[in-house]
């Protein structure tokens, strides 16, 4: 098995030792340290990262080496996670519900930004003295794969009260806003920044930060124009809130560590039914009901070889026993595809194994470093 041109590395070399019937995760600090640069480079603002995309502890340490201070964190486990890599990390808790000791434990890591989106959820931080908190707010934007408002945010009119509520209270405010996953369109972002800026002017308060969220579009099969979306961001920011603009935050996540991973799955068997795979729904593909990639995809024989027979739509099931364990839609794979090839699949660092179960005994992720 050579050295293939979509890879700057020997596979056979990268595979020796790994389980063929486990998925097989390719991690690449490089391409990682990259996109943090290009975030860093084009946004001017601070770029946290959304822990939730990848928790894995190669990724929390490539990032925190690479000079990321403040992470975007939703529960206690993930503050436990980024402090065991970042001890100096400043930590944005923008999961806008949380329990008692949820808030208790936090206040113990150390916040640096709260969120909330109702005024419960304000009681429930008590003293907030001096601190920052963000109202998220929510508008019926269209421009997503699907969208986050219909669980979070507060509208207009509660978010001016919270805002008030915010200040009266002793602490900073500021407001925070999410476009929805895989908005690579950049008007959502012109239309919550216009109207934060109005919430902000009709609450009389000024804002210590904005904070445009997450929502950056990765590669499922075209590469999105994230300048496009940086410049927009910009040319509203200073439209809408002209010299008097708030410091700007970031929260990327699919978009921060996609392109950092490539998973490698075995063909297991073929019959007149489909395909079979070493992983499934129930793991490394579960995202793909909702967001399949099949450009993505190269198809190898045991000696590397891409298959290069005419695609043909296949059906594609998981390892496990539950007839539920398929893909949703049939993938276009080559005609010559055969056992024991592998389906090496890019840009699969977001929600892939964060996801994966374990169910029936398959999904268990092996991660091999590739510089």
């Amino acid at each position: 098995m050579g050295i293939h041109p979509d890879f700057p590395f020997d596979l056979a070399e990268v595979l020796a030792g790994t389980e063929p019937d486990r998925p097989v995760y390719l991690f690449s600090p490089a391409a990682l340290i990259r996109t943090f640069r290009q975030f860093e480079t084009a946004f001017s603002g601070e770029v946290t990262f959304a822990v939730k995309a990848n928790p894995e502890r190669h990724v929390l340490r490539t990032l925190c080496q690479a000079g990321m201070r403040a992470f975007d964190v939703a529960s206690v486990d993930e503050m436990r996670a980024v402090r065991a890599v970042c001890p100096e990390a400043r930590l944005h808790y923008h999961n806008p519900v949380r329990s008692a000791a949820e808030i208790a434990a936090a206040k113990r890591f150390g916040i640096t930004s709260w969120s909330i989106d109702r005024i419960s959820e304000l009681d429930k931080l008590g003293e907030i003295m001096g601190q920052e908190i963000a109202v998220r707010i929510k508008l019926p934007v269209k421009g997503a794969a699907y969208d986050f408002g219909s669980k979070f945010g507060a509208e207009p009119e509660l978010a001016q009260a919270l805002l008030r509520a915010v200040e009266g209270r002793g602490a900073r405010a500021s407001i925070t806003f999410h476009p929805g996953t895989q908005c690579d369109d950049p008007e959502p972002w012109r239309r919550y920044i216009a109207a934060a800026a109005e919430i902000a002017e009709a609450a009389g308060i000024k804002l210590e930060r904005l904070n445009v969220g997450g929502g950056f579009a990765a590669n499922r099969g075209v590469a999105p124009d994230l300048q496009a979306v940086f410049a927009a961001i910009e040319t509203a920011v200073a439209a809408s809130f002209g010299r008097g603009a708030p410091k700007l935050v970031c929260e990327p996540g699919r978009a921060m560590v996609s392109e950092s991973f490539t998973l490698v799955l075995g063909v297991k068997a073929l019959c007149e039914e489909g395909v079979f795979l070493s992983d499934g729904l129930y793991g490394a593909l579960m995202e793909w009901r909702d967001l399949p990639a099949p450009e993505r995809i190269t198809a190898l024989d045991p000696d590397g070889m891409p298959r290069s027979g005419p695609r043909a739509p296949r059906v594609v099931f998981g390892p496990t026993c539950d007839s539920l364990d398929r893909l949703p839609e049939p993938l276009p794979l080559p005609q010559d595809l055969a056992a024991g090839d592998r389906l090496v699949i890019r840009g699969m660092g977001a929600y892939s194994l964060c996801l994966a179960t374990g169910f029936n005994g398959y999904g268990r992720a092996q991660v091999v470093v590739t510089g």
